[in-house]
């Protein structure tokens, strides 16, 4: 089936159209086009995510990147685009056009642009759109949602909203084949179930068991900052720049015992050693807390103003120890109960090198479990994971997914959507 794909969870607008064929557990994935526009720097002088700026990049950026997408950006040619000219008989109907008017009516630029581009464009060769529809940004929410919406009804297409969450999950079930040649693309991946899924982003930190593909326990969850929350306002006590988790990563690896050299005449007394809680690392559950982590380092920094450069080094490292050490810590005791085949680690935080090699040393006091990480820009924000959820979704329920409405109280955003059903 092929399946287009919408993501404004956050702050990037990506747009993927997917061609999704084959078992649900080891599906083949084809990227026929995928187009994303960042708003990190936008969003830098806020120093993070301005939930009111990026519902109107999302409202200017969401029609382009679909040109893009359906246009063949990443994998066909112009001339092998999705899109094709109308001809007089398939226009649009002037009743769908002014429905499509009547969702979009609290989204003037958005509007007027998927006006202009159902007039001037045909219905694309796609059986289905999927969707986020949470968790995330509410107002970010709203706009890819009732744009997903006006797609589905002015072309007829089943709409599928998908939990972002899932997404960021089932996000390893494709990787890159040029990790093993110079092929650019997807391969699948055969996931082995049950699994523990961790869960590691700017808005959650949690640990979730998955007996089986499309069924979600959660048996860990953050009661206060995120970790990739926490990255990010720590690294605002540094004076670090937007976004914070790559620019704490970068400090902290200076001061690995491979980059020692670096601070070999800077080094610290140790009266000035730097030691924060690991919190809730040795409580009876699987539940995090970074909020006190955070107020450690706070009180840390203000003490000692102003921060030298290699002080500020060693802050980094040490944060980064602690924050992943109770990530490595819950895993472990969860891979130990819980006896599962895989274990999936998901989000952006998985970018970190620190994080992925604690990984690597973890999966290997467990012989009988494989490590499924996503693959380069997969472990990010984008729309191919939000197409592969939906298009698994698609295929083993499509009764249960109709052309969208114009009345907005079905499929609502929701910013706090559970991966529980």
């Amino acid at each position: 089936m092929k399946i287009l794909a919408i993501e404004t969870s956050c702050d990037e607008t990506a747009v993927a159209v997917l061609d999704i064929s084959g078992d649900l557990g080891a599906p083949k994935v084809s990227v026929l086009g995928e187009a994303l526009y960042s708003q990190a720097e936008k969003h830098a002088e806020f120093g993070g995510v301005y939930p009111n700026l990026a519902k109107r990049e999302h409202q200017q950026n969401l029609v382009p990147m679909l040109r893009e997408a359906l246009g063949g950006g990443f994998a066909i040619s112009n001339d092998e685009s999705l899109i094709s000219k109308q001809d007089t008989n398939s226009r649009i109907q002037k009743e769908k056009i002014e429905m499509v008017e009547t969702i979009l009516v609290r989204e003037d630029v958005l509007r007027e642009q998927t006006v202009s581009f159902l007039k001037e464009v045909g219905m694309p060769d796609i059986d289905a759109i999927a969707v986020t529809q949470g968790p995330g940004l509410e107002p970010a929410l709203w706009v890819g949602l009732n744009f997903a919406k006006a797609l589905s009804l002015a072309w007829g297409i089943p709409l599928v909203p998908v939990n972002h969450m899932e997404g960021h999950i089932l996000s390893v079930l494709v990787q890159n084949r040029k990790e093993i040649s110079n092929d650019e693309s997807l391969i699948s991946r055969q996931l082995e179930f049950p699994a523990i899924a961790l869960l590691v982003s700017g808005g959650h930190t949690q640990l979730v068991h998955a007996p089986e593909l499309g069924t979600y326990t959660i048996i860990g969850d953050t009661r206060d900052d995120a970790v990739g929350e926490a990255f990010d306002k720590v690294a605002r006590l540094l004076d670090l720049p937007y976004p914070g988790g790559p620019q704490i990563s970068s400090l902290a690896e200076k001061t690995r015992p491979e980059h020692s050299h670096i601070l070999e005449n800077t080094r610290m007394t140790d009266t000035e050693k730097v030691s924060f809680p690991r919190p809730m690392i040795n409580s009876n559950d699987y539940d995090f807390s970074y909020s006190g982590l955070k107020t450690a380092v706070r009180y840390f920094v203000e003490q000692r103003q102003p921060l030298s450069d290699e002080l500020k080094m060693e802050i980094a490292r040490e944060f980064e120890d602690a924050a992943i050490e109770v990530l490595i810590t819950k895993t472990r005791r969860a891979l130990a109960e819980f006896t599962p085949k895989a274990l999936i680690v998901g989000g952006g935080v998985i970018a970190n090198k620190h994080l992925r090699s604690e990984l690597e040393k973890l999966i290997a006091e467990f012989p009988d479990i494989t490590l499924h990480l996503p693959t380069g820009k997969l472990a990010t924000d984008n729309a191919v994971m939000i197409g592969i959820a939906g298009a698994l979704h698609y295929q083993k329920h499509p009764q249960e997914f109709t052309v969208a409405t114009a009345d907005p109280t079905t499929i609502p955003a929701h910013g706090g959507l559970s991966l529980e059903k």
